[in-house]
């Protein structure tokens, strides 16, 4: 009586199949990683790009939004404006905030460039609400003086320079004329703000903070035109 033949795998062959199924799914796995790491960079980017962005739109409505208030200040009948400007630290007050938007009180704004990290300066705007004369003390003196906010928002980083100036608006020409300044210590308004600033470390795929211009809508005349305190 014959034997019959026997059909299957030897322990080699096996030992070969699971292998080879063991290096694909593998070599799966890591160009899925590789591709979930390469969207994960995509959109930490694109969410720098949106911050970007959305920071520059902040400034400039934070500073458009300034408002004549009155500062308390000097004792007099008619007292400066609440609007103090260096090249490196500005003071006023606007409707719009950083974290309410346009809604809510009116802030008093303070913005500051401070040192950063390896020579490199940084961006920080603090706010608190304005609630009369009496929120207005930092206005007063010859230095601008800030009075900070416990929670304050760093606008930019790793920054290779940062810089105010203020649109001084010439009278004498309907405002159609005038010149930026680097300080502003005058009894009215600037017609414009400016923040100039670079990053230190270009990158050529992130959307740079580049320079701010806002105009100030609040610019002229303003002996019948202040802000009324309605607390």
């Amino acid at each position: 009586m014959g034997l019959k033949s026997q059909r299957g795998f030897t322990l080699m062959e096996l030992m070969i199949s699971i292998t080879l199924v063991a290096a694909i799914a593998t070599g799966m796995l890591m160009a899925m990683r590789g591709g979930l790491l390469s969207l994960s960079r995509t959109q930490a980017r694109l969410d720098e790009n949106r911050r970007a962005l959305g920071i520059q739109r902040i400034l400039t409505a934070q500073l458009g939004g300034a408002i004549p208030v009155r500062s308390g200040c000097g004792g007099g009948q008619i007292t400066p404006f609440a609007f103090r400007g260096t090249p490196t630290t500005l003071q006023m007050v606007s409707t719009y905030s950083m974290a309410e938007g346009a809604r809510g009180y009116a802030q008093v704004v303070e913005y500051q460039i401070a040192p950063d990290e390896n020579g490199t300066v940084q961006l920080i705007v603090y706010e608190h609400p304005y609630i009369g004369a009496g929120s207005t003390g930092g206005f007063c003196g010859d230095n601008v003086a800030l009075q900070g906010s416990p929670q304050p928002l760093i606008a930019a980083r790793r920054l290779a320079y940062c810089r105010f100036s203020y649109f001084q608006i010439n009278p004498d020409k309907q405002f159609r004329e005038g010149s930026w300044v680097s300080s502003w210590r005058q009894e009215d308004l600037p017609g414009a703000v400016r923040i100039e600033m670079a990053p230190a470390s270009p990158d050529p795929i992130r959307l740079p903070i580049v320079a701010v211009t806002a105009p100030v809508r609040v610019n002229r005349h303003f002996e019948d035109l202040t802000y009324e305190d309605q607390q």
